[in-house]
């Protein structure tokens, strides 16, 4: 028998059904190619393998007196799924394997043949049956949980379209989902690899509260870690005068300028007018490295640089300013780098040295603490949790010092505190597109003494201002 024969024609695999000896004659990767043809797992080993085609052909002879009635084909794009034992479909997508990118989506995946370049939405299920005049198909009881996603190979030419199932009553309602939906705002799309219930994605234009009135004293604050000043100022796609207006901030605090003291004047004249106060830390330990600063159209009492530590001090990393009622802080928190060589400072230096200098300054006045903190605190503030326990910024030994030294110590996390189950990504990798998947990290807070919290109005991101990997944060506190 030619084995091409066999893959094409279901014939053969009651053809080998009959002579087994066939399986065990074929190549591992012949018998994978086989398996996936059909539409089962190919993962295994040679006998797993046999086993599971031999099963297969003995369920396909018994489905033979089986028929289904199809499911009427909607103008979009559909999906054809193979003829299932209802009774044990449940069991069968708990044992099914699923891809990495089946995994980075956090769903449990049915096995779905590849349909190559056809986009049809078409499920043939057993003894399913259509409702019309609507975008749903309803089949007979079942306890199924299918979560799925499109996935787009470009360079195979394929579209593997996979469907999203939940129970009603005693029935599977199976979900015609656009995927051409929020593509424009990716950030509105939920997206978690170890998802908990009641978690949403976060979108500003819904969660966000109204604005104050305008008799109500208050001080609006924007933090962003822009990776490089001189080369945001220099796309065309970004114009500081408009984030200005738009926002209407008081103060903007950035982290990673990335700029030398000499270019600071030069910088300080091109931003916007009307924020006559900046001051800027830059590293003289490493030029064009890290930087903070901090602009303001309010004059504060008094400036301070760094940590008071020459350690510390000389890459740039801190800027506090006094107001009337509180300090604010912003601080660009060293990252723990790759191999994690900088770890131990990390924790045992630098975040003990700035619990302390914060506590130091709560003694006469709140504090207000924003920036690039450099740590995703729990998994909800994560896309791969599991995928990142070693990775800098979601160590346990990072998460863990965050809470001793901030949180634990009188510090308030406030989009926590006023979102607590909303996924809010601040950073996005370039390397692997994250924000168009919003793949992310909640890397930028704004920390406040408990003092304080409850004048918290708004605590936001700010997920459309392009130009950096992280995007701006706010917050808006009442006077």
């Amino acid at each position: 028998m030619e084995k091409e024969e066999a893959m094409e024609n279901p014939v053969g695999i009651e053809f080998i059904r009959n002579d087994p000896s066939r399986l065990e004659s074929m190549t591992v990767e012949e018998l994978r190619k086989l398996t996936r043809r059909v539409g089962i797992p190919s993962k295994g080993r040679k006998k797993d393998l046999v086993s599971a085609l031999m099963t297969y052909s003995a369920k396909m002879e018994n489905d033979t007196d089986k028929t289904s009635l199809p499911v009427s084909e909607s103008p979009s794009s559909t999906i054809k799924m193979p003829q299932i034992d209802i009774s044990s479909a449940k069991r069968k997508a708990k044992a099914s394997t699923t891809s990495e990118d089946d995994a980075e989506n956090s769903v449990a995946v049915s096995e779905v043949p590849q349909q190559t370049k056809k986009r049809s939405k078409k499920l043939e299920l057993a003894e399913s049956t259509r409702v019309k005049g609507g975008a749903k198909s309803v089949v007979t009881k079942q306890e199924l949980s299918i979560e799925t996603k499109e996935v787009i190979d470009t360079n195979r030419s394929r579209v593997i379209k996979r469907a999203s199932s939940k129970i009603q009553g005693n029935a599977l309602v199976v979900d015609q989902v656009d995927p051409s939906a929020n593509s424009s705002e990716p950030w509105t799309v939920f997206a978690h690899k170890k998802p908990q219930k009641g978690w949403v994605a976060y979108n500003p234009k819904t969660m966000r509260p109204p604005p104050l009135s305008s008799d109500t004293k208050s001080m609006k604050v924007l933090s962003w870690n822009v990776n490089g000043l001189r080369a945001l100022l220099k796309l065309e796609s970004f114009s500081a005068l408009q984030l200005a207006q738009r926002e209407d901030f008081d103060v903007l605090c950035l982290q990673e300028t990335k700029i030398q003291e000499k270019d600071v004047e030069e910088i300080r004249k091109s931003l916007f007018e009307g924020y006559d106060n900046s001051f800027w830390t830059c590293s003289v330990s490493k030029l064009g490295y890290s930087g903070t600063a901090i602009i303001s159209r309010i004059k504060p009492i008094s400036v301070k640089y760094g940590l008071g530590m020459p350690d510390h001090d000389s890459e740039g990393r801190l800027v506090t300013v006094e107001f009337d009622k509180y300090y604010l802080i912003n601080g660009y928190v060293p990252n723990s780098g790759e191999g994690l060589r900088r770890l131990a400072y990390r924790v045992n230096e630098w975040d003990t040295t700035l619990s302390n200098y914060l506590k130091d300054l709560e003694k006469s006045k709140p504090v207000i603490l924003t920036g690039d903190l450099n740590c995703a605190h729990e998994e909800i503030d994560i896309f791969n949790p599991a995928g990142n326990r070693r990775s800098a910024g979601f160590t346990e030994e990072e998460r863990k010092s965050f809470g001793d030294n901030f949180l634990s110590r009188g510090l308030v996390d406030t989009f926590r505190k006023q979102h607590p189950n909303v996924v809010g990504y601040t950073y996005w990798g370039y390397r692997h597109g994250g924000r168009k998947t919003n793949r992310g990290w909640r890397l930028d807070y704004f920390l406040v003494s408990e003092s304080i919290a409850d004048n918290v109005h708004d605590s936001f991101i700010l997920p459309d201002i392009m130009g950096s990997d992280h995007c701006p944060i706010g917050l808006v506190l009442k006077l």
